[in-house]
């Protein structure tokens, strides 16, 4: 079966030499101008079959307000702010992403939800924040982001160092299925593939070992089957505390 996947993934690879060369010449940066239009409108599609999910996840939030009762969320990887809804009244809200064409669907992704306090939008990428301070977020969000980043290992470590201490990570990914399943075997010939049309996207990857081994002192995951295309069906969800 693992000769059968690897070699149906060359041919694949092989199929996505035009999109190879397209990245080469520059043409790339092209797509990456449009991938906020798709990525809004499937963001509204994923909200709507993953609503209760996402609503029982964030319910934790004001458990990590400060003594004052001010809640200070950070999210890596804002796009167009689709979990905006999900966050408390009242919550003091950092947008970043590593897109800027993502600002004006993230604009009105606001105006729409403004029982935020927004303070501004950084274009950064998750392992690359220096531009927050050490020890200053109550709450950082990652959701559907891990599975592109170029280093999670370095993405957590820069969460972890922007949350306070006793501060928590949330996170809701979809991830590698189980080796002995069809959904593996799909994942792993359509990658070549895959990573293109979702913008680096990897369909592979074991996101939970990372957060396992992220440094966090306390770590509630779970392992789901989403209500989505069978090959974006494993997620994890839960939260790590500082």
């Amino acid at each position: 079966m693992t000769s059968v996947m690897r070699f149906l993934s060359s041919v694949v690879n092989i199929l996505c030499i035009p999109l190879h060369l397209s990245h080469a010449v520059g043409l790339y940066g092209i797509y990456k101008r449009i991938f906020p239009f798709c990525i809004n409108r499937m963001s509204k599609s994923y909200n709507k079959k993953m609503h209760d999910k996402k609503k029982d996840l964030f319910r934790a939030l004001p458990e990590f307000k400060r003594a004052g009762g001010q809640l200070t969320i950070l999210e890596i990887g804002c796009g167009t702010g689709a979990n905006f809804e999900f966050y408390p009244p009242g919550s003091k809200l950092i947008c970043t992403d590593p897109n800027p064409h993502f600002e004006k669907y993230l604009t009105e992704t606001m105006a729409k939800n403004d029982h935020l306090r927004y303070e501004k939008f950084v274009v950064a990428s998750g392992e690359d924040l220096r531009a927050v301070e050490d020890d200053s977020i109550d709450v950082v969000v990652c959701t559907l982001v891990l599975c592109s980043v170029d280093d999670v290992s370095q993405t957590l470590r820069e969460a972890h160092r922007i949350l306070r201490p006793g501060g928590a990570f949330f996170f809701l990914e979809h991830v590698a299925g189980d080796t002995s399943t069809w959904t593996y075997f799909f994942q792993h010939v359509l990658q070549p593939l895959w990573y293109y049309f979702g913008d680096g996207c990897s369909i592979v990857r074991e996101t939970w070992k990372y957060v396992e081994e992220a440094g966090f002192s306390d770590l509630k995951l779970r392992h789901i089957v989403a209500p989505l295309f069978f090959i974006i069906k494993p997620h994890i969800l839960g939260y790590a505390v500082k």
